[in-house]
């Protein structure tokens, strides 16, 4: 989760020829699952994507993202340059200890939207509640699972010797030789 504070700020009303201060606002945030469904859901389009986001749809997202009740919409719009840096570099935390050899694979083109994701989580078994996790360290769960998965099913394959492989082709060759009454 994430705290930041949004400045205050002095206006003049010209109402009442006064000027009034409207004090600090102390937001929390959450960049999750949950935060990017609700963003897709008003936005409707993939969230995960590499297209830069617009001005309101960033806005939106920070909006989808805040845990604070009943937040004046006016306060977003008096969010700092330290504020959104704040943000950024949340929503980029690795927010874990694990890390992947890198090995070079075909980038995956698959789009993920909010739903895939839950379908990974569901098919894995991980609990509802983990899609209040930041969104990296959930993601970095779900590889956990699907390498963890593809190294069992890998060690479940009997493994074969290479002069097994060449004997059992002997017999294949030397069955097909006395079905064709071939030679070679």
């Amino acid at each position: 989760m994430l705290t930041i504070v949004v400045p205050g700020v002095d206006s003049f009303n010209n109402e009442t020829n006064t000027f009034e201060t409207v004090g600090d606002v102390t937001l929390q945030l959450e960049h999750s699952l949950a935060s990017l469904s609700k963003w897709e859901m008003e936005w409707q389009t993939p969230f995960l994507t590499k297209q830069e986001k617009t001005s309101e749809q960033t806005l939106s997202y920070i909006q989808a993202m805040t845990l604070t009740p009943d937040v004046d919409p006016e306060v977003f719009r008096r969010l700092s340059n330290d504020n959104y840096e704040a943000i950024r570099e949340y929503i980029q935390a690795k927010m874990t200890a694990t890390w992947f050899a890198e090995v070079n694979q075909p980038p995956n083109r698959e789009i993920i939207t909010a739903e895939i994701i839950y379908y990974w989580m569901f098919s894995m078994q991980i609990p509802i509640d983990c899609e209040n996790w930041h969104l990296n360290r959930l993601l970095t769960l779900i590889r956990v699972f699907d390498a963890k998965n593809q190294k069992h099913q890998t060690n479940q394959r009997p493994k074969r010797s290479a002069a097994a492989i060449a004997a059992e082709r002997r017999q294949i060759n030397a069955a097909n030789r006395a079905k064709y009454n071939s030679r070679g």
